[in-house]
């Protein structure tokens, strides 16, 4: 793999100072994995999975980064563990959260790691950040554009932009 590759994250962040968290995360993710070239809106969500916790803030990055997508993965979770996330069950609370959702147009299912993200296109707070820098991006495995994934969605949790 030469050259820069274009990859979408989402990040997300409901302990603490949310917005802060998403700010100094996007710093981390500049210096470790790329130029952050476009941001979405922060969003408010609803927490997905499990009901009994605070709102997460979410946004969307587009990153140009010379990594591979393992690199990638590798240092948004050392991103993750530097700003103090535990690793625990899924859906719980969280400092912050770093997902990566699209890595150009590949396709890849190994070990810990799936691309497109598995899950993207069953939750509103991903899909709306992603959707607002690019809606008629083709999903690679779906053949939908995202607003089309966004619009067929069955996720009924409120997103709306962040005023804080």
């Amino acid at each position: 793999m030469n050259g820069l590759h274009k990859v979408y994250l989402l990040t997300g962040s409901n302990i603490g100072d949310r917005k802060k968290n998403l700010d100094l995360a996007k710093e981390k993710i500049r210096k470790a994995i790329g130029a952050v070239e476009a941001q979405s809106k922060i969003y408010e969500t609803q927490p997905w999975g499990l009901a009994d916790q605070d709102d997460f803030l979410n946004q969307a990055l587009e990153v140009r980064t010379p990594l591979t997508p393992r690199e990638v993965l590798k240092q948004a979770k050392k991103i993750e563990e530097e700003m103090g996330r535990v690793k625990s069950e899924k859906w719980v609370a969280r400092l912050i959260d770093i997902d990566l959702i699209f890595f150009d147009e590949m396709v890849l299912q190994e070990d810990g790691l799936v691309l497109p993200h598995p899950h993207f296109h069953e939750r509103n707070f991903a899909l709306v950040p992603v959707m607002e820098l690019v809606p008629e991006m083709m999903h690679p495995v779906l053949h939908q554009t995202v607003e089309d994934l966004y619009w067929d969605s069955k996720d009924d949790l409120d997103v709306s932009v962040f005023e804080g």
